[in-house]
């Protein structure tokens, strides 16, 4: 029962193959992912509403948007990698390559705007913004302390853009993503946008 119990905590920390191979080798060896979608999501104004909020309120309305959030990537197979603060990231096409990524990733973005949405209607204080971004990344645990499963690469950090030069209630993709999804949803071209560090970068927002 014990043992378990641990392999059940384990497992809510790690992928499966992930935790088997930390288990049998004592470390993770990086893997290069070629095709992945990388979700980020933030809520708009996070700062601004937290500090109307007693610090309980605060984490029990975002535990149950996370818990939520966490239920539509099951869902959608994507795999989530951590929450920073307000932001939550994600990535579709990890630990098992998936053909369907970024219509995964669209998907999964799709739903936690709809739930938000009607969040909102039943008193919920966060309104939200997403961004996506496709190409490869590097994935691994790093350090030995508290380790997690985490995602390195110029794929992450633009997503991360993606999600910055998003507005509220917006999936905001970038050219990468847009190439492989637009035979399935419908999207505007925002045109080249300026994106920290990273020049001018073509957006487009999923309807």
């Amino acid at each position: 029962k014990q043992y378990n119990r641990s392999e059940a905590l384990l497992l809510n920390i790690l992928p499966e193959e992930i935790a088997q191979e930390l288990k049998l080798k004592g470390q993770v060896a990086a893997k290069q992912f070629q095709e992945v979608t990388v979700l980020f999501t933030d809520f708009v104004n996070f700062t601004g509403i937290s500090e109307t909020l007693s610090p309980q309120n605060l984490v029990s309305e975002v535990h149950l948007c996370y818990t939520e959030f966490d239920a539509i990537m099951e869902r959608n197979h994507l795999e989530k990698i951590k929450t920073i603060g307000d932001a939550y990231l994600a990535v579709s096409g990890i630990p098992h390559a998936n053909a369907n990524h970024a219509y995964n990733a669209v998907k999964a973005s799709q739903e936690i705007i709809e739930f938000i949405a009607s969040r909102k209607k039943a008193g919920g204080l966060f309104d939200i913004r997403i961004g996506l971004n496709s190409g490869s990344v590097v994935a691994g645990i790093v350090g030995v302390k508290k380790f997690a499963y985490d995602i390195w690469g110029d794929t992450v950090n633009t997503a991360a853009r993606m999600e910055q030069n998003s507005e509220l209630g917006k999936i905001n993709i970038s050219g990468k993503t847009y190439e492989l999804i637009k035979d399935k949803f419908h999207c505007i071209h925002r045109g080249k946008i300026q994106a920290k560090n990273k020049g001018e970068i073509d957006m487009y927002f999923v309807e």
